[in-house]
């Protein structure tokens, strides 16, 4: 049934992309079709987009700053910058960078970008806690923030919302329609009906040559789609095909498959503010309840492994000595005792002043791994007395349910060093005020994080960023699941391809190239 049913929509994609391409256009043997796993392209503005298409995947717009592969920060449009005092830094860009139009990048034009993504996205004040930007001469801004901000050079690595463009992009209402950006591709064009984006070789990105002379970017979100796309020869590149399948594309001669670590973290979180998940007991005995390397050995087919903290053990910031929820059906079920849950009635569902534990678990399936995994956590946690009714939906149902609070527990996966430094992830998450936190408050935790942000002392704000994963692990707002693997399948003759695992999903190259 799934394959029928994945065959019928690679049907409806041949059709609204013109059978090959789009609107019968016909590629160059020099061209890389690449299936991407997003379900639209939601928006080619940069300042509001956040799963990377305009970075990452079709390299029209870049950063100022770049991350190396040990999280360290390397120059891009940024050829330097340091820090003038608590609230000031200075940036010097390069003076050989042209947009795609032929103009040249300046000051002025950096700075618009970044004070519009600072209006329009909710996650990037925050992030650069600005106050003012000063344009100093046409190569050189300082930026003024509201507090000290000693990570603002790796804030700027984020792409989706920070990519540079220039102000010829927005229209007279605001909006922008075809991006005019820096990167080694240009937007040649994009088909809303068919969700195709169509990106141009730049010859003259600063960067140097660059080898494809084109990219076509499809979003396909089904994944059992994006496998037979590959094997029918409609794809050349794509990611996350179903992992039950990993091993047969594998051996398909002419396709190459391979799993990368990113930063990206499959975790269970909560409704704290409902009960009776603000117990930590009970979270600590849920986290006890789920045996997640089985889940990853054979429910995920081996991708992934298991997660103990949030962040990955070789991130610098990482604290390498917390406790671990090994699986232990007797310990999780000595907790919730503890708190006031047992069977009483002998029918395998616990229970607490005749209310029965039913949980629900919302998640939404378009990552690969979400939807067995959360299976996979029903069937476990029913061995300690916990009903688990999964519920899998799209995020904005999900959004929409957690907005009222109706909902419980969730599966999600997320990246957790999009921008490169502890602070990314913790500060949002579990800071009683951020924006991302579900009811997790710690006045310890808080007062932490607000020192390591005012603090100038690597070492002192990395002791800081370990002593709140510490108190996080022991209070379980979240239970980190694994840490993710992207698989990649492509054709054997597709080169030059490196991964980046700080991206949202994946990095094109422009040292990507074709040999058949």
């Amino acid at each position: 049934m799934n394959k029928l049913y994945a065959i019928l929509l690679m049907i409806l994609i041949a059709l609204f992309t013109g059978a090959v391409i789009g609107l019968g256009e016909e590629k160059s043997d020099n061209t890389l079709v690449v299936g991407d796993l997003s379900t639209s392209v939601s928006t080619l503005d940069p300042a509001t987009e956040d799963s990377g298409v305009l970075a990452d995947k079709t390299l029209i717009v870049e950063t100022l700053v770049g991350v190396n592969p040990d999280m360290s920060l390397k120059p891009k449009l940024a050829e330097s910058w340091k820090q003038l005092d608590d609230k000031t830094w200075e940036f010097k860009l390069r003076d050989n960078i042209l947009f795609h139009d032929g103009s040249k990048m300046t000051a002025d034009d950096v700075k618009f970008s970044l004070e519009r993504a600072n209006k329009l996205n909710t996650r990037v004040p925050s992030l650069l806690k600005l106050d003012f930007i000063e344009v100093v001469d046409p190569l050189t801004l300082r930026i003024h923030t509201t507090e000290p901000n000693y990570i603002l050079p790796a804030a700027l690595h984020y792409a989706s919302p920070l990519g540079i463009i220039s102000p010829k992009s927005v229209d007279s209402n605001g909006e922008v329609s075809k991006p005019i950006g820096t990167g080694p591709f240009f937007l040649e064009s994009y088909d809303e009906t068919s969700n195709v984006i169509t990106a141009k070789k730049n010859d003259k990105w600063w960067g140097g040559d660059v080898k494809l002379d084109e990219i076509i970017l499809k979003t396909i979100p089904d994944a059992n789609t994006r496998a037979l796309s590959l094997e029918n020869g409609e794809l050349d590149f794509t990611v996350d095909v179903p992992y039950n399948e990993i091993e047969r594309i594998g051996k398909i001669s002419g396709i190459n498959v391979d799993e990368f670590n990113n930063s990206r973290l499959s975790y269970m979180y909560f409704n704290l503010k409902k009960a009776p998940y603000d117990d930590i007991k009970v979270r600590q005995a849920i986290a006890y309840g789920m045996d997640r390397k089985s889940i990853v050995d054979y429910i995920l087919f081996g991708v992934g492994t298991p997660a103990i903290g949030i962040f990955r053990p070789e991130y610098y910031w990482t604290e390498k000595g917390l406790k671990s929820y090994d699986y232990d059906v007797q310990k999780a079920r000595d907790l919730l005792a503890e708190a006031g849950w047992k069977d009483t009635d002998g029918d395998g569902i616990i229970e607490k002043d005749g209310t029965k534990f039913e949980m629900s678990l919302i998640a939404n399936p378009s990552r690969p791994c979400i939807q067995p995994m959360a299976e996979a956590v029903a069937g476990q946690l029913k061995e300690i007395g916990i009903k688990v009714n999964v519920e899998c939906l799209e995020s904005g149902i999900i959004s929409d349910r957690q907005k009222r609070g109706e909902w419980d527990s969730a599966l999600a996966t997320l990246s957790v060093a999009m921008v490169p430094d502890a602070s990314y992830f913790l500060e949002p998450f579990f800071k009683t005020d951020g924006i991302s936190n579900r009811g997790y408050s710690n006045a310890r935790v808080d007062e932490l994080l607000n020192d390591a942000a005012n603090s100038q002392d690597e070492n002192d704000r990395i002791s800081k960023y370990k002593e709140v994963q510490s108190i996080i692990q022991d209070e379980v707002p979240i239970i980190p699941m694994t840490y993710y693997e992207m698989v990649v399948a492509m054709k054997d003759y597709v080169k030059g391809y490196v991964f980046d695992y700080t991206s949202h999903d994946f990095t094109l190259t422009p040292e990507t190239y074709i040999e058949r």
